[in-house]
């Protein structure tokens, strides 16, 4: 089984085997740090609408400008922070680039956090 080192340098342990949980306590403080850094690039909400644009499926920096009101320079803005942490990814077709959700960990992750707040809360 391989690791992989993230941009932060570190390298991370082995992903577990299927049915395992990932130990969080391995995580160093550089790590850490680039987990804080990823929620926080996404705490940002035009960023986290973008994001929620591309999990949609292969979508160009014009579409999501016109589907989110946003400018195309902004959203060009904020693909090449999403991209420089691995949340999306471009593919190029002829002279375009279409985005989507890097990977299914992502994309797991948005829809996770978006059910949790969907649930009923009770305060005990």
């Amino acid at each position: 089984m391989t690791s992989y080192i993230p941009r932060g340098g570190s390298e991370l342990p082995p992903a577990p085997a299927e049915g395992e949980a990932f130990a969080l306590s391995a995580l160093s403080q550089n790590d850490i740090t680039i987990l804080a850094e990823t929620f926080r690039l996404l705490g940002d909400p035009s960023r986290l609408r973008i994001m929620l644009c591309c999990m949609e499926g292969s979508t160009s920096v014009g579409e999501i400008a016109d589907s989110l009101d946003l400018s195309q320079s902004l959203v060009s803005h904020h693909l090449r922070l999403l991209r420089g942490a691995r949340l999306v990814k471009g593919i190029r077709r002829a002279k375009h680039i279409f985005y989507e959700v890097a990977d299914q960990h992502v994309s797991q992750v948005l829809q996770d956090m978006a059910s949790h707040i969907a649930e009923e809360h009770t305060d005990d």
